[in-house]
């Protein structure tokens, strides 16, 4: 596994690096060499905040955990991740009726694999309209995304509203 580092108001100690790179060695079981990890640890206020991204043939695992220690995150994010790959596993496991058993690192039971049923179904016509509008209908309506038909580009666009209350912007391409 390839793990990059990331620091946003933190400095990563070369100590941290160790202990999160060998206990992320023990997932590459689930991917091989050609997985990418990124490691970001940032610090807002007096919270310090570990999100890990997991990268492997075009599929993401992520995992985003805060509190008062770095240490302490890294022993909330992993189980969270293996949960995920284990949920994904899982689903192409009975897809194609094959069955795999390896023991988990983090976790000591199979997570549930039985995702929510649909509730609601909408459909609605996209109109063209600029990214500042797509804003406001977010704060209008208090969603926390939009879709959108981008009026600048023609392409497809989700707006959504992150947990710092900045905005981040999704274009679809087909």
């Amino acid at each position: 596994m390839k793990i990059k580092f990331v620091e946003k108001n933190y400095k990563i100690a070369e100590r941290f690096k160790k202990v999160i790179t060998e206990k992320l060695e023990k997932l590459s079981k689930y991917f091989g060499d050609d997985a990418g990890v990124t490691v970001a640890c940032v610090r807002q206020n007096k919270i310090e905040k570990l999100e890990v991204t997991i990268s492997n043939k075009g599929l993401l695992y992520r995992s985003e955990v805060s509190g008062e220690n770095m240490y302490n995150n890294i022993d909330f994010a992993l189980p969270k991740l293996e949960r995920q790959i284990i949920r994904h596993r899982g689903k192409i496991r009975d897809s194609k009726k094959k069955v795999e058993k390896l023991p988990f690192e983090f976790i000591d039971e199979m997570p549930e694999t039985k995702l929510p049923e649909i509730y609601k179904k909408k459909s609605f016509e996209l109109e063209p309209i600029m990214v500042e509008e797509a804003k406001d209908a977010i704060e209008r309506l208090g969603h926390t995304f939009f879709i959108f038909l981008n009026a600048e580009t023609g392409k497809v666009n989700v707006l959504y509203k992150r947990n710092d209350e900045k905005y981040g912007l999704i274009e679809v391409n087909f």
